[in-house]
C-alpha cells in the first residue's frame, strides 16, 4: 500500500490535469476534424495526435528543468498543442457553425498532421541527443618511472667560511715576528694599510698579525719588482 502511495506522489499533478483535459477535449477535436472534412478513422487520429504532442512536450519541459537546460522548444510545442485542444473546445461550444466551417479552419485541420509530426520528431530527436552518453577519450597512460637508487647525496656547493679572527699584537711583537722595524709596522697602521685595535690598557694600540704579514709580503714583492 505504501509503495502505491509513493508512486502516486511521484506522478506530476500537472500531467494528471493535462490527461483529464485531453480526455474531455478528445471528442471535441474529433468533431472539429470531422466537420472540416476529415471523416472516419482520420477524425479519431487528430485528438490522439494533439494529446501525444501535448504530453511529450510537457515531459521534455520537466526533463530540461531538472537538468537546468533551456526548454524554449518544448514550450512552443506545448502551447501550440494546448491551443489546438482549447480551440476545439471553444469551437464546439456553439461559437462556430460546424455545418459550414470557415476556410481557415479547414486549412488548419488539413495541415495539423504534418505540423504535429514535425514537432514530435524534433522533440524525440532532442531527447535522444541529450540522453546519449558522451564518449570520453582516455589518454594513454605512460609507464611509471622507477625510483633511481644509489644516487649520491648532493653536497653543498661551498663550505661556510668561518669569520676572520684577528691576531692582535703590539708593534714590537709584529716587528720581531716579521723581521722589520717598529716604525715600519707603525707606518702601516698610521697610513691605513692595516687596521688599529684598542689595546687592553688605555692608550695602547694593537694590530692584526695576519694583516701585517700580508702587507709585508706585498711590500717585499713591490720592492723586488
Amino acid at each position: 500500500m505504501r509503495h502505491h502511495l509513493r508512486r502516486l506522489r511521484a506522478v506530476d499533478p500537472i500531467l494528471i490535469q493535462a490527461v483529464i483535459a485531453a480526455a474531455i477535449s478528445f471528442s471535441h477535436i474529433h468533431d472539429i476534424a470531422e466537420a472540416a472534412g476529415q471523416g472516419g478513422w482520420k477524425a479519431w487520429g487528430y485528438p490522439v495526435s494533439v494529446d501525444l504532442l501535448l504530453v511529450m512536450a510537457w515531459k521534455m519541459i520537466r526533463a530540461a528543468r531538472t537538468e537546468g537546460r533551456n526548454a524554449l522548444g518544448p514550450w512552443v510545442w506545448f502551447v501550440l498543442s494546448l491551443a489546438a485542444s482549447l480551440g476545439a473546445n471553444v469551437a464546439t461550444a456553439g461559437v462556430m457553425d460546424l455545418s459550414a466551417p470557415p476556410a481557415w479552419l479547414r486549412t488548419v485541420v488539413a495541415g495539423w498532421p504534418v505540423l504535429a509530426f514535425f514537432g514530435g520528431s524534433l522533440l524525440f530527436h532532442s531527447r535522444s541527443r541529450k540522453s546519449a552518453p558522451e564518449v570520453v577519450q582516455e589518454e594513454p597512460q605512460l609507464p611509471a618511472e622507477e625510483p633511481r637508487e644509489g644516487l649520491p647525496e648532493e653536497e653543498p656547493t661551498s663550505a661556510l667560511e668561518e669569520p676572520h679572527r684577528p691576531i692582535l699584537r703590539t708593534y714590537a711583537e709584529v716587528a720581531v715576528a716579521l723581521g722589520v722595524k717598529d716604525v715600519t709596522v707603525r707606518g702601516w697602521a698610521n697610513q691605513g694599510h692595516v687596521r688599529k685595535y684598542t689595546g687592553p690598557e688605555a692608550g695602547t694600540v694593537r694590530v692584526d698579525l695576519s694583516e701585517c704579514t700580508a702587507r709585508h709580503h706585498k711590500t717585499r714583492r713591490t720592492v723586488g719588482v
